[in-house]
């Protein structure tokens, strides 16, 4: 007898957990913004952080996924991975730090786009959209490493180079928490359904 409620009470629990890991990330492309403020060693261990937060709760909500649980929890393995190297290694210099995160967002971009083409409806068009973003970051990162390589060699790592990493990870981090509402928000109205008998 208890079967007919436990589906849709296990539906309301998984749109408030995907919908939770969004806010969440949200918040954290926020937190980006102090960056720029921070020393080398601080703003290293402030990405660690932040990433190692946002690869746990798209890690989390990728759990719940239906049509693309595998691909989803990997772009969260990945961003706990990038998240892990900033910590054990905060005392990298911006350049490598910047070929890390080119490679996190080129992986994301791949891991995001499997699991686009596998769902359906808003999440299909975010997780494209994030994945998109994610490509088109990490080759624009790429592309600017040899201004950055110059500007770094000769006036060392301005704030306007720091800031610019800043926007990246903000910009990837908030298409994701985007992309985790709108799933989230699919899962609410799949929740409001009548249960099937």
């Amino acid at each position: 007898m208890n079967a007919p409620a436990f589906k849709p009470r296990f539906r309301t629990q998984r749109y408030q957990a995907l919908l939770l890991a969004g806010w969440l990330i949200l918040l954290l492309a926020a937190g980006t913004a102090a960056l720029p403020l921070l020393e080398r060693r601080s703003g290293a261990m402030l990405v660690g952080g932040i990433l190692l937060a946002a690869g746990v709760a798209e890690l989390m909500a990728g759990t719940l996924r239906n049509a693309a649980r595998i691909p989803s929890m990997a772009a969260g393995a990945v961003t706990i991975l990038a998240g892990v190297l900033f910590v054990l290694r905060p005392e990298t210099s911006l350049l490598p730090t910047a070929y890390v995160i080119a490679a996190w967002l080129l992986a994301r971009a791949i891991t995001v786009g499997v699991a686009g083409l596998r769902a359906r409806g808003g999440p299909r068009r975010w997780s494209l959209i994030s994945a998109a973003t994610d490509l088109l970051l990490g080759l624009l990162l790429l592309l600017g490493l040899s201004i950055a390589t110059l500007v770094v060699t000769l006036f060392g790592p301005t704030p306007d180079i720091i800031a610019s990493f800043a926007w990246f990870l903000a910009i990837s981090l908030a298409t994701t928490g985007l992309y985790l509402l709108e799933v989230g928000n699919c899962e609410r109205e799949a929740a409001t359904l009548p249960a099937e008998p």
